[in-house]
């Protein structure tokens, strides 16, 4: 009988783990011919090689310090407070942020270095790295403690501040960011308050992927898609003028396939927040300089409909415990895919179900480019 038990959950794990296989083969596959097509295509484009280069990169340079983070320690603490399907997680070394995020900027410096807009590059540099220096922090406070806490929600708004401040300020100096905001083919000028937004995006940004960050793979396959489709959004709209974010956002897109590969179910790493945060700056810091907060607003739509969960969620808890003496709770557990795996959904069809859904939103977006 236990042996029969064992053959058949063995059986079971080997049908999930070809799921998951056969999902991250068609989501390389997608965009790699995605890359293929826009090179063809666009004259200045060059997109593919670096692409693949920083895929292979990004995965050997991390499996390589796996090891390290085991003999150190660097270890993921689950919360008691999640799912206990996770608690089997326990131990999975984490902090990966630290090793794919520096190669996606190392890389688009080597290839821009002394070029044309190479002031985007530090300045998008700068941004992402001050993030993954403060999910840094964060994560080492959270094994010190021996908690899943690290920095206080108040000390890490207050240096995300910060650095979004100091971001804000030189774009400004540089006059990086168009005072403009584009919705579909209308222009809406709204002059020196597209500072405080800038802030706002670079907080709420990064924010939210930080919280979709809770399942194996999904943040890093939903950035893949994100990223490539911020790449062929801006080649669409003046391929001359924004041939150096266009390929940034592609490194930074195999910066997360290269990752990916490692962080798929069952995860032999985590990001941590050092990985989290800074994805996050860095699509809201790419997106306000391109000026295409909509379209990242569309193509992220996953990330924001775990954000909002998580906002309506504690809402609705704190109003009815005012009215009523008691809190009651829309979903079963926030953000949104916790509530997914308590309704009985196995992870690895609700990660695929949110990359699919971010590769059609991805789709919408790039036809209501091409369309206009």
């Amino acid at each position: 009988m236990e042996n029969s038990k064992k053959l058949l959950n063995d059986k079971k794990v080997s049908f999930f783990n070809s799921i998951i296989n056969n999902q991250i083969f068609i989501l390389f596959g997608i965009v790699f011919v995605s890359c293929i097509f826009s090179d063809f295509y666009f004259k200045n484009s060059n997109i593919t090689i670096p692409f693949i280069i920083t895929t292979l990169v990004s995965s050997i340079f991390t499996n390589i310090n796996i090891p390290q983070l085991n003999k150190i320690k660097i270890k993921q603490i689950i919360r008691k407070e999640g799912p206990k399907k996770h608690f089997f997680k326990q131990g999975t070394p984490t902090m990966g942020g630290i090793f794919f995020i520096p190669i996606g900027i190392i890389i688009s410096n080597i290839l821009y270095f002394n070029k044309d807009n190479y002031t985007i590059i530090l300045t998008l540099s700068f941004v992402v790295l001050s993030f993954m220096f403060i999910g840094f922090i964060d994560d080492f406070l959270s094994l010190k403690k021996q908690l899943n806490t690290g920095l206080k929600s108040r000390q890490k708004i207050i240096l995300q501040s910060f650095i979004s401040l100091i971001f804000i300020i030189i774009c400004a100096s540089y006059d990086l960011i168009s005072q403009n905001i584009q919705i579909a083919n209308q222009s809406i000028h709204i002059g020196n308050l597209i500072y405080p937004l800038g802030i706002f995006v670079l907080l709420a940004e990064s924010n939210s992927t930080n919280l979709t960050d809770g399942l194996d793979g999904l943040l890093s396959g939903c950035s893949v898609l994100i990223f490539t489709g911020l790449a062929i959004t801006i080649l669409i709209e003046n391929p001359n003028i924004n041939s150096t974010l266009a390929p940034l956002c592609i490194v930074m897109s195999g910066a997360c396939m290269g990752f990916l590969f490692l962080n798929k179910y069952p995860a032999k790493l985590f990001m941590g927040d050092s990985g989290s945060l800074a994805i996050g700056a860095s699509l809201g810091g790419i997106a306000l300089i391109s000026d295409n907060l909509w379209s990242l607003l569309i193509m992220g739509g996953i990330l924001f409909a775990e954000s909002i969960s998580v906002i309506i969620q504690v809402s609705i808890f704190k109003i009815s415990k005012q009215l009523n003496g008691k809190g009651h709770k829309l979903f079963l557990m926030t953000p949104l895919h916790h509530h997914f795996e308590l309704q009985g959904n196995n992870e690895i069809i609700i990660v695929g179900g949110f990359w699919l859904i971010t590769l059609l939103l991805v789709i919408i977006n790039l036809t209501f480019f091409i369309k206009y």
